[in-house]
């Protein structure tokens, strides 16, 4: 019993550090919607033209 709760602290102590290095750049915010959003939206195809399509 012991054994799991030294490991779990020194887990947790190692991600705490991970966490709160300076120069890490980790966000913790969750989603984001707005403008600053990092991936934008597929744009759709243009459609091919109405003489391309009639043989």
């Amino acid at each position: 019993m012991i054994k799991i709760i030294i490991g779990f602290l020194i887990i947790a102590g190692a991600a705490f550090y991970l966490l709160t290095k300076p120069g890490a750049s980790i966000d913790m915010g969750g989603e984001k919607h707005g403008v600053e959003e990092a991936h934008p939206a597929p744009t759709a195809a243009p459609a091919a033209p109405a003489s391309a399509a009639k043989p």
